[in-house]
């Protein structure tokens, strides 16, 4: 029998980047806390005298984990209005604490989670095991019951999806001030003025959860004149309650009422323009949200 002590120790230390995996995997905290919480139970369960590696042990029972809850979340996504997008990660624009710099890593932006949900199952858990936290094939493999020869090729093809998106601006400052001249833009309605800061091929998505009625226009717009034209009509209305934060890790947006947080956009900055606009108003993706100091 493993000492409890010992086990809830070991899990302890383990769980930040249990949960990291788990929210790569999932993009939603809420089901990243519960991944790990059955981790938890399935090794209070276990009399494995077996287990030597403890922090191997706990990854491969979050990702197969994570890999039943993606699963099925597809069967339910079929009645989804919108985009479903992830849940946010939001701090105060001038640094991450350390809880949230563990979490997010390597600046795991709303546009990164976006495309990681248009993977299979098996494929996310390949690329963020094996490219995020350097877990070997073989043991990916074993997850998946595939050969190591399998989870390479499904890492690789996810690998090719990631890299087909344009890499966001590293400059954090740069990105500020992008995102500050597209809000002061809203706030006075000017379309020419947003049309500036946007990228021609700009997408805008929204994500209601199961509240269609939340959205104040189309829940998904191409292009940099759709765009516009909507920040233009609502933002006069909407941007007064707007204060620019930071939204995993990048420079976004916060809407806030008194102490409620309403909504969070997440925003991608490419070559000094916004690529993307991911405006998250599903009131259980914001229940946990704090707004920013």
């Amino acid at each position: 029998m493993i000492d409890d002590t010992w086990q809830a120790e070991q899990f302890e230390r383990a769980r930040p980047q249990l949960r990291a995996v788990a929210y790569r995997m999932l993009g939603s905290l809420s089901d990243a806390d519960d991944a790990v919480q059955e981790a938890w139970l399935r090794l209070h369960r276990s009399d494995d005298e077996s287990i030597r590696n403890m922090d191997a042990w706990l990854t491969t029972v979050v990702g197969r984990v994570c890999i039943d809850m993606l699963r099925a979340r597809q069967s339910r996504r079929e009645a989804y209005v919108g985009t479903w997008l992830p849940e946010p990660v939001v701090s105060d624009d001038t640094a991450v604490g350390p809880e949230q710099e563990a979490l997010l890593g390597d600046a795991v932006g709303l546009a990164l989670l976006v495309v990681l949900d248009t993977l299979t199952p098996a494929e996310r858990l390949s690329f963020v095991l094996h490219d995020m936290f350097s877990v070997p094939f073989e043991d990916i493999a074993a997850m998946l019951d595939r050969s190591p020869t399998a989870a390479r090729q499904l890492a690789s093809r996810a690998r090719r999806r990631v890299r087909a998106a344009p890499a966001p601006d590293v400059d954090l400052a740069r990105q500020r001030e992008v995102v500050t001249a597209f809000l002061a833009a809203a706030r006075a309605g000017d379309f020419d003025a947003l049309l500036e800061v946007l990228d021609p091929d700009v997408v805008f998505r929204v994500d209601t959860g199961e509240r269609p009625d939340l959205a104040a226009g189309p829940v998904r717009l191409d292009g940099a004149v759709a765009v516009a034209r909507q920040a233009a009509d609502q933002g006069p209305r909407f941007a007064p309650h707007c204060r620019v934060a930071l939204v995993n890790g990048m420079a976004g947006i916060v809407v806030q009422s008194r102490d409620f947080v309403l909504a969070v956009a997440g925003m991608s900055v490419v070559d000094g323009r916004i690529t993307s606009v991911d405006l998250v108003l599903d009131p259980a993706k914001l229940a946990g949200v704090q707004p920013p100091a």
